[in-house]
């Protein structure tokens, strides 16, 4: 070959050589992930990193949001979501199922769910209960708590009293136990207290169904808590504004001797009373029928997101045993693996029992669009008129009637 010819023939070969370019390390995909922790001061940081390292490929932002009772959080969350800026994901509760359908902001999990191999450990219970109302898997269950009543064991042995079965028992106890300083029952009057509300009023006949916050019963029912405050004056003057941090800081304390709550507050209870304090599943109305709250807490991932895959392998790796149980170290709740359950040390032994021994009669709060306005706003604001003789027991449940049934 002519040199000439071999020069024309190399060049056109240069041509038509795509050009090298210097390698570029791919930038690696970003979830938003939203959370609350009762305590401020507790940080995903250390799963976080376990996650980056095992997956190199997806950096976690992990945005901590004040529950403020519920309120704070959930009117962020839909707030940001309809701006359009929500995360990718986001611990959810089922009561707010069926407002994320109607804005159509849940991704369905069904597909990812039944290829994740971590799908096993978690009881077919749990996943029923956290289906769609469509039948579709939008939610990646993490956690549950249920309430049960606390009760300063030391003080019940001094009065002669034994742990409240029945709502007549209760209401002994804490006339009993309702002396100088020390109110006998600590109750929620302010955020997130429907959870305080629901063992009496819908535990004693009350329901979400057209009509059934205004039948006799539920009337009956919650004139009967309300007088708790009103009539028998067995709970703090500050009931009417108490929320989680105040009732719990008053137990403490030794300034009431009942409270509602869960095991997520048993290791700091137990820090500051020991063996003076244990519980018992909530108690039931004279016929037998009773009601708790199940305090569920599952992981979404929203329709809008960018990076559903990604999100979806980092909600699932919160779900799985060991890291489970971990999330569960800092959020004070119970394991939803089966696995993670058996091995659980996370809260004496007593509160773990009270709190399976309530299950029989735990419920969630309807699946209805209305459900978390209820939480947020109809509920406390007329809870509290009612405890102020503002409004009427009854006015206060034809309001809730109202809010859900027109």
């Amino acid at each position: 070959m002519e040199r000439r010819e071999f020069l024309k023939l190399s060049a056109a070969a240069a041509l038509a050589a795509p050009l090298a370019r210097p390698a570029i390390a791919q930038t690696p995909t970003t979830v938003r992930w939203w959370y609350h922790f009762d305590n401020p001061q507790n940080s995903p940081a250390a799963l976080v990193a376990k996650f980056e390292q095992e997956n190199p490929g997806i950096k976690i932002q992990a945005e901590a949001i004040p529950w403020g009772g519920g309120n704070d959080y959930q009117t962020r969350l839909f707030a940001a979501l309809v701006a359009g800026n929500g995360p990718d994901a986001a611990m959810v509760r089922l009561s707010w199922a069926a407002r994320f359908a109607a804005m159509k902001a849940l991704e369905p999990l069904d597909a990812m769910i039944n290829g994740w191999a971590g799908r096993s450990d978690i009881s077919d219970n749990v996943w029923k209960i956290n289906k769609g109302a469509d039948g579709k898997q939008y939610y990646l269950p993490l956690q549950y708590v249920v309430i049960y009543l606390y009760y300063r064991q030391d003080l019940f042995q001094q009065a002669g009293l034994q742990p409240p079965k029945t709502f007549d028992e209760f209401l002994a106890a804490a006339k009993a136990l309702t002396k100088g300083d020390v109110a006998g029952f600590g109750m929620r009057g302010g955020a997130g207290g429907f959870d305080n509300w629901g063992p009496f009023v819908l535990g004693g006949g009350a329901s979400f169904e057209k009509g059934g916050m205004v039948s006799e019963k539920a009337l009956a029912a919650n004139r009967w808590y309300v007088g708790l405050a009103r009539e028998a004056k067995v709970t703090p003057a500050s009931a009417p504004t108490d929320s989680f941090r105040q009732i719990v800081d008053a137990f403490k304390a030794g300034r009431t001797a009942m409270i509602m709550h869960h095991v997520g507050s048993s290791n700091e209870i137990v820090g500051a009373l020991g063996d003076k304090v244990s519980a018992v599943p909530v108690p039931r109305a004279a016929d037998g029928q009773g009601w708790t709250y199940f305090g569920d807490e599952s992981n979404a991932v929203f329709s809008a997101s960018k990076a559903k895959e990604a999100a979806f392998k980092w909600i699932a790796f919160l779900s799985t045993a060991e890291n489970n149980n971990e999330l569960n170290k800092l959020t004070g709740q119970l394991p939803i693996t089966t696995s993670g359950a058996a091995q659980w040390t996370g809260h004496p032994k007593r509160f773990v029992e009270a709190s399976s021994a309530s299950l029989p009669i735990a419920r969630s709060l309807p699946d209805h669009p209305k459900t978390p306005d209820f939480i947020a706003r109809i509920w406390p604001t007329n809870m509290q008129r009612a405890l102020n003789g503002e409004i009427s027991p009854d006015d206060m449940m034809k309001a809730i009637e109202q809010h859900f049934n027109g």
